[in-house]
């Protein structure tokens, strides 16, 4: 009995993981605006409700395949990181999910990541001196794109949890709708 349980969780976060990077993708490859992707909500969701390891492969592997297609650059060990570590901090501090405790870590990986992938623009493209002035001149001209970061992350990842909830509770539904069923017929 405790197997076909483990063995059904595990399909079930199999599930999960397969239709997260199918989303990744899909929402990476179709037309959008300038930084408005769900991978660091995948990652943040993924942390939160996948085992940890399938958890930081989740949104790996959908910044894989869409960087396969869409073409891969110079700082994607950078951006590959940061969604790693997004998923590692949400794994750690929404294994019971709450609200405030969501919004808060969603809004902090928004952040990171554009000071992160940024300070590594900075440091690696030659687009700017390195000097103080080079890298404030980074940022600011990075502010635009933060802005569609932060909303998309927001979006994104309160649709994750909003969709992942009204499964739950419909699933729970259905399953005890076939367990009246099923002593009604005995």
């Amino acid at each position: 009995m405790e197997a076909a349980k483990t063995m059904k969780k595990s399909h079930i976060h199999a599930a999960i993981a397969i239709s997260l990077v199918f989303i990744g993708v899909s929402f990476r490859l179709l037309p959008h605006p300038a930084n408005f992707a769900p991978v660091a909500a995948i990652a943040i969701f993924g942390g939160a409700v996948l085992p940890r390891r399938l958890a930081v492969w989740t949104p790996l592997l959908a910044m894989i395949t869409s960087d396969a297609i869409i073409g891969f650059h110079g700082l994607i060990a950078v951006t590959w990181g940061c969604y790693a570590l997004i998923a590692l901090a949400s794994s750690h501090w929404l294994r019971t999910p709450k609200f405030f405790r969501g919004a808060f870590l969603t809004v902090s990986s928004s952040i990171f990541f554009f000071v992160v992938t940024n300070f590594a623009v900075w440091v690696w493209s030659g687009m700017y001196d390195h000097t103080l002035n080079g890298l404030i001149r980074c940022y600011t001209l990075a502010l635009p794109f933060f802005r569609n970061t932060l909303l998309s992350d927001l979006i994104y990842t309160a649709a994750l949890f909003t969709i992942f909830a009204l499964a739950t509770r419909l699933s729970g539904r259905l399953i005890k709708a076939e367990s009246i069923r099923a002593i009604a017929s005995n």
